[in-house]
């Protein structure tokens, strides 16, 4: 093929959309990045930072280049609508583009960026969260990933949720709000100082308050609040601690969901909640092994592991092991 051949990988997720223009030796030489590009929770806006993203990353290269593309998706159904597919088309043909893109879910393109085994589990928890077995690099069954309204257990949204209603139900009960619970309402109302709140009376007009700018707010917007449950929990603040350990409880039981004995390939862990940085992805680290006996990984970033799949998209002879280090790491 023309040395001159490039590829596209994206990962479109609740928070960021990222996308990647690489060589057919797995050198990156565009990048791009906008806002989420979830078209799940994003369906206003998730097309146009698509747009706004492969814009970016296509500066100064031809876009005829680009002969094969994989894009990782959250919330991935969305584009069975035909109205959200055609302002995904318009955002690509809008950005010169004239290959196909391949379009997947972002559980593959995280399994892709943690390891090039082919077979394997992968766990997403970040906004949402989402299991799945991978299998010659295809998912072939999940577990979870409901979404907000029916599922993401142990996701940044329910962390959010939780610590949201334990303010609630500190205020029902009169009790102190303690280091998460101030942390929440600062979060929520931040020209309010919680501590002014003492009396009764007062108590419920905070209720009041939270509730009213809670529910005026996109839903998703409450995964922001388990920025306050990390703080709070690095504060020996004791309703964080359960939350982060029930948080890590639920992530291990869902993913438990798609084990079995016959199970030897790796799992990968990503997003920010299940990150080696996060208190649940650490506390997921320590208590796996008592489920699993395989190699545990860490996906840092999405967008190289679906590059890479282009990569396979383009020539399977591609998706070597050394391209593979190239775009991950």
């Amino acid at each position: 093929m023309p040395a001159s051949t490039l590829v596209l990988g994206g990962d479109l997720g609740g928070t960021s959309t990222r996308i990647v223009i690489a060589d057919h030796e797995g050198n990156v030489i565009g990048r791009g990045a906008a806002a989420g590009g979830n078209p799940t929770s994003h369906p206003a806006t998730a097309a146009a930072n698509f747009g706004q993203a492969v814009h970016a990353a296509l500066e100064g290269i031809d876009p005829a280049a680009v002969q094969a593309a994989v894009i990782g998706t959250a919330g991935g159904s969305a584009l069975g609508r035909p109205d959200v597919k055609a302002q995904f088309d318009a955002a690509w043909a809008g950005a010169g583009l004239t290959s196909e893109p391949r379009f997947i879910g972002d559980l593959e393109v995280a399994f892709a960026s943690g390891t090039p085994e082919p077979d394997g589990t992968v766990l997403i928890a970040g906004t949402g969260s989402n299991t799945g077995l991978v299998r010659a690099h295809e998912l072939v069954r999940t577990a979870g990933g409901h979404g907000w309204l029916l599922g993401d257990d142990g996701s940044g949204f329910w962390l959010g949720r939780e610590a949201m209603r334990s303010v609630l139900r500190a205020i029902d009960l009169g009790e102190p709000l303690g280091v998460l619970g101030e942390a929440v309402v600062e979060a929520v109302l931040p020209d309010r100082d919680p501590t002014t709140s003492a009396e009764r009376e007062g108590y419920d007009l905070l209720r009041d308050d939270l509730i009213r700018t809670v529910n005026a707010r996109p839903p998703v917007l409450l995964a922001e609040l388990a920025r306050p449950v990390v703080s709070a929990y690095e504060q020996n603040d004791k309703t964080a601690h359960a939350l982060v350990k029930r948080a890590a409880e639920l992530l291990i039981e869902t993913v438990s969901r798609l084990w079995t004995t016959s199970d030897n390939g790796p799992l990968v862990l990503a997003g920010s909640v299940a990150g080696e940085s996060s208190p649940v992805g650490r506390l997921l680290r320590q208590s796996i092994h008592e489920h699993f006996d395989g190699e545990v990984l860490t996906a840092h970033d999405g967008v190289g592991g679906a590059t890479w799949l282009a990569l396979g998209v383009l020539d399977p002879a591609l998706a070597t092991n050394d391209n593979h280090a190239r775009l991950v790491s």
